[in-house]
C-alpha cells in the first residue's frame, strides 16, 4: 500500500480539527457575547432598560388650554368660545401597518380618501393634516372642526373602519357682535403651514387655531394660555391601559380693552354708507375709546377657514372692508395740521404770537410769478396765527413753513407723531409719510424744491398720515404737549381670577413750549367752532367746549377748473377731514374723522360726525339699544383693573407707500 492515501487522510484530518477548532471558538465567542449582553439587559442595566420598556408603552395625550374671552372696557364681551365636535386623527395609529409596525404615509392618503367618503373635507384642510401629520406621529391631528349632528352620526356608525379617528369636544372663537370693531379684535384661524415654522411645539401641542389679526394676534402671548397633557399606559395595539398623571392646562387671560363698545358701534353708524374711518382717545392716558374703520366684516367667516367664494367676495369688493383704514390707510392730512404746525412755529421763533400776514389770496415766492392760492381767493387780509387758524387761512401757513424750511419743518411735526408709527397694540400699523430732501432724492431722484415745502404747510403734497396718528397729534394738542403712546389693552385678568397689573406705556419725550402759545393755538381750534369758524355749524349748541381743526384731502387734480363735487365720479371726490378734542378745558375725548370721497368739505362733512360722537361718549348717550357688561364680569372686578399696558411692538413692516399724486389747495 502506497504512503500517499494514508498523507492524505492526516492531512484532511488536521483541517478538520482546525475548522473544528475555529467553529468552536467563533461559537464560544458568540454564546459569551450573548451571556454578557443578557446580563446587561437583566442585571447591570436591568433598571435602564425597564425604564425605557415602560416609556416605549406611555403616551402623552396634549390637552389644550381654552382661549381668553376679550371684553371692551365696561365688561361687553367681544370674542368667546364655545364647545363644538371635532374630528381627529393619531397618524400612529391608522392605516396598516408596515415591516416595523408603523403606518407610512401611503396610508394616510388611503385613510383620508375613505374618509372623506363619509365626512365631507375641504381640500385646504387635507392638505393641513398631511403636513402636521409628518411632524406629529403621535399626537392628534385636527382634519375636520364643527362636525354637524348628521355628520358625527355617519361617523359613530363607521368608527370601527378608522383605528386612529376620534370625536372630540373642543372649545371654538366666535365673535358675538359680528362686524362691530372686526378690525381691532381681528381674528383667529386654523394654525397653518408657515405658523409652524414658528410656532414652539411644546407651547402649541394640541392647539388648532392661532390669532391672524388684531388683538387676536397682537396679544396672542396672553390669550394662548399653557397646554396639559394626560401621561397614559398603552398597550401593544395603542389602546388606553390606565392614567398614569396628568397636568391640567392653564387658560389664558382676559383682555379687558380700552374701547368702549357702544361708543364704537355708534362710530361705525356715522360712516354708515360711506368709507372712511374715526378714531377716538382718551387724552389722559392714551387708551382707545374707538377705532372704526368703515366698512367693516365678519371675523366668523376665517375661523375654520373661509370659502373661496366669500374671500374673492371681500377681496375684490372695491370698498375693501379688510383694509384698516384707522391703521393703514395713509391720507394728505390738509388743514386739520395747521394748529400743529402754528406751536412750532412758535416753539421755532418763525413767528410770533402777534406775528401777521397779509392775504391777498395767494402766496409767492421770493421773484416767482407761480402764486399758490389760499382757498379764500378773495383773501383774508391781515391775519395773526390765531385768525388763521379759525378761518384756516393756507396763506399764513405757506408763508410760515416757508420760513421754516423742510428740515425743521419735518423735525417739528415728528414731535408730533408724524412720519413714524405710534407703536399701538395692533399688527400693521403703517408709519405714514413726513418727507424730507433726503426721502426725495432716495425715493423720487430729484432736489427738493420750496414749493414742496410750501404745500407741506398745509398738510398737502407728499405728506402722509393714518387717522390714529391725527388723533394721536391732537392728543398731543389736548395734553399740551404730554405725549402718550395710543394703547388698546387696557388690563387683564389670569385664568385662576387673579388680576395682574400690566406695564405702563413708555413715556415720550414732552413737546416744551410756552403756555401762552398753547393757549393761543386751541383758542384758534374753539373759533373754528364758533361763528366765523369753518366747523361753525357742527360747533352751534354745544353744552361743553370744542376744540377742533377742519380739513380737506384732494383725490383729484382739476386744471384750472373749479371744484363741484355733484359733477365728478364719487371715487374721484375730495376727502373730508376733522380733528379735535373735548371738553377743550378738560379733555376727556379726542377724535379725528375722515370720509372718503365726500360730497362737503371737512367743515360739512367729517365735523358734524365728530360732533355727534363726542355728544355720545360725554353724554353716556347711546340709547336704550346699549350693550349692557355680561353677567360674569362684575363691577368691582372692573373698577380695580389695572390701567394701560405695555405692549411689545410689531416687528412686520408696514406695506411701501404708493406714489401719491399731486395735490391742490382745497378749502375745508
Amino acid at each position: 500500500m502506497s504512503d500517499r492515501p494514508i498523507k492524505l487522510e492526516r492531512d484532511e484530518q488536521h483541517m478538520f480539527n482546525v475548522r473544528a477548532i475555529v467553529a468552536g471558538i467563533f461559537i464560544l465567542f458568540a454564546l459569551l457575547g450573548i451571556l454578557g449582553r443578557v446580563y446587561q439587559l437583566q442585571v447591570s442595566e436591568h433598571a435602564k432598560y425597564s425604564e425605557l420598556s415602560r416609556q416605549h408603552y406611555q403616551k402623552r395625550i396634549p390637552i389644550p388650554p381654552n382661549r381668553g374671552q376679550i371684553y371692551d372696557r365696561n365688561g361687553v364681551l367681544l370674542a368667546d368660545s364655545h364647545t363644538q365636535y371635532v374630528l381627529e386623527v393619531v397618524r400612529d395609529n391608522i392605516g396598516d401597518e408596515n415591516a416595523d409596525g408603523k403606518s407610512t404615509l401611503a396610508d394616510v392618503d388611503i385613510f383620508v380618501e375613505r374618509l372623506g367618503s363619509i365626512i365631507p373635507l375641504a381640500e385646504k384642510d387635507v392638505r393641513l393634516f398631511k403636513t402636521q401629520a409628518r411632524r406629529f406621529k403621535y399626537q392628534p391631528i385636527l382634519i375636520r372642526g364643527n362636525l354637524t349632528e348628521e355628520e358625527y352620526a355617519a361617523w359613530a356608525v363607521n368608527r370601527p373602519r378608522f383605528p386612529g379617528a376620534r370625536v372630540e369636544v373642543r372649545m371654538e372663537r366666535y365673535y358675538p357682535l359680528v362686524k362691530t370693531a372686526s378690525h381691532v379684535i381681528g381674528y383667529v384661524g386654523r394654525i397653518d403651514a408657515r405658523d409652524l415654522e414658528t410656532l414652539n411645539k411644546d407651547e402649541y401641542i394640541g392647539t388648532t387655531h392661532i390669532g391672524k389679526t388684531g388683538i387676536e394676534a397682537f396679544h396672542e402671548n396672553r390669550l394662548h394660555g399653557q397646554a396639559g397633557y394626560q401621561l397614559i399606559e398603552v398597550d401593544a395595539h395603542g389602546k388606553k391601559q390606565s392614567l398614569l398623571s396628568k397636568k391640567d392646562p392653564v387658560g389664558g387671560q382676559e383682555l379687558f380693552l380700552g374701547l368702549d363698545i357702544n361708543l364704537q358701534i355708534f362710530a361705525e353708524s356715522l360712516l354708515k354708507n360711506e368709507r372712511g374711518a374715526i378714531v377716538a382717545m382718551d387724552p389722559s392716558n392714551g387708551e382707545v375709546l374707538a377705532l372704526a374703520s368703515v366698512p367693516t366684516f365678519d371675523p366668523n367667516l376665517f375661523i375654520n377657514g373661509i370659502s373661496q367664494k366669500d374671500y374673492t367676495a371681500l377681496r375684490e369688493d372695491p370698498d375693501r372692508p379688510l383694509f384698516n383704514r384707522a391703521l393703514q390707510g395713509t391720507y394728505p392730512p390738509g388743514s386739520t395740521i395747521k394748529p400743529m404746525v402754528g406751536v412750532a412755529g412758535l416753539i421755532e421763533g418763525v413767528v410770533t404770537p402777534g406775528s401777521r400776514v397779509y392775504d391777498p389770496g395767494f402766496f409767492r415766492l421770493p421773484g416767482q410769478k407761480h402764486a399758490f392760492r389760499c382757498w379764500n381767493k378773495s383773501g383774508h387780509g391781515s391775519v395773526d396765527l390765531k385768525y388763521s387758524i379759525q378761518q384756516s387761512c393756507d396763506t399764513y401757513f405757506y408763508d410760515l413753513a416757508y420760513r421754516m424750511g423742510i428740515d425743521r419743518f419735518s423735525t417739528a411735526m415728528r414731535r408730533f407723531g408724524f412720519g413714524e408709527k405710534t407703536g399701538i397694540d395692533l399688527p400693521s400699523e403703517a408709519s405714514g409719510l413726513m418727507p424730507t430732501k433726503e426721502w426725495k432724492e432716495k425715493r423720487h431722484k430729484r432736489d427738493w424744491f420750496p414749493g414742496d415745502t410750501v404745500n407741506i404747510g398745509i398738510g398737502q403734497g407728499y405728506w402722509l398720515a393714518t387717522p390714529l396718528q391725527l388723533a394721536h397729534a391732537t392728543t398731543i394738542m389736548a395734553n399740551r404737549g404730554v405725549r402718550l403712546k395710543p394703547h388698546v389693552l387696557r388690563g387683564v385678568r389670569t385664568a385662576r381670577n387673579q388680576e395682574e397689573s400690566v406695564l405702563k406705556p413708555e413715556p415720550f419725550p414732552t413737546l416744551e413750549a410756552k403756555d401762552n402759545y398753547w393757549n393761543l393755538t386751541i383758542q384758534g381750534m374753539e373759533n373754528v367752532m364758533r361763528p366765523g369758524g369753518t366747523a361753525r355749524a357742527a360747533g352751534a349748541g354745544a353744552s361743553y367746549r370744542i376744540a377742533g381743526k377742519t380739513g380737506t384731502a384732494q383725490v383729484f387734480g382739476l386744471a384750472g377748473g373749479k371744484y363741484n363735487a355733484g359733477r365728478i365720479a364719487k371715487r374721484l371726490r375730495d376727502h373730508a377731514l376733522f380733528v379735535g378734542f373735548a371738553p377743550a378745558d378738560n379733555p376727556k375725548i379726542a377724535v379725528a374723522v375722515i370720509v372718503e370721497n365726500a360730497m362737503g368739505g371737512g367743515g360739512a362733512t367729517a365735523a358734524p360726525i365728530a360732533r355727534k360722537l363726542m355728544d355720545a361718549y360725554l353724554n353716556q348717550a347711546y340709547g336704550d339699544n346699549a350693550l349692557k357688561p355680561a353677567g360674569a364680569v362684575a363691577q368691582q372686578e372692573l373698577e380695580q383693573m389695572q390701567p394701560a399696558t405695555s405692549v411689545q411692538e410689531p416687528t412686520k413692516k408696514s406695506k411701501k407707500q404708493k406714489k401719491q399724486k399731486k395735490q391742490r389747495v382745497n378749502s375745508d
